[in-house]
């Protein structure tokens, strides 16, 4: 019996290239068994409704409800469901999105601004306009 890492005889050597996309593919393939398995699991524990907008699912629109992993692991997938939620595509997507702008405003010095204070005041005149 031959070795794994070496083709058989009979086997055409493939390029770099073409291993590549063969290790791709069993990767892709394998991801979607992982993704279909944890989904089906949270959709047989939790209830068929967005944790954030209550929209709720039926078997006919169920294909719009998504499995969210509350702490952003999805290698952290416990067989309790406790790191998962069933949110719709939308409020999946909005909660990734504010995810983002948090790590991306994470170094930002709010109200810390350096530089000269503001010189401009539009309400100047204002005083001088007003009857006694």
């Amino acid at each position: 019996m031959g070795s794994n890492f070496t083709p058989d005889k009979g086997q055409k050597k493939m390029s770099k290239a073409e291993e590549v996309e063969a290790f791709l593919d069993r990767s892709r393939q394998n991801q979607g068994g992982k993704d279909k398995g944890y989904r089906e699991q949270s959709l047989k524990i939790h209830p068929w409704v967005c944790a954030r907008c209550a929209r709720e699912f039926t078997n006919r629109n169920v294909h719009e409800l998504t499995v969210h992993h509350k702490d952003h692991n999805h290698e952290n997938n416990p067989s309790d469901g406790s790191n998962w939620e069933n949110l719709c595509i939308y409020c999946h997507d909005n909660e990734h999105r504010r995810h983002l702008d948090y790590l991306e405003g994470a170094d930002a010095d709010v109200g810390d601004e350096k530089g000269d204070a503001f010189t401009h005041n539009p309400f100047d005149k204002l005083k001088g306009l007003l009857p006694k």
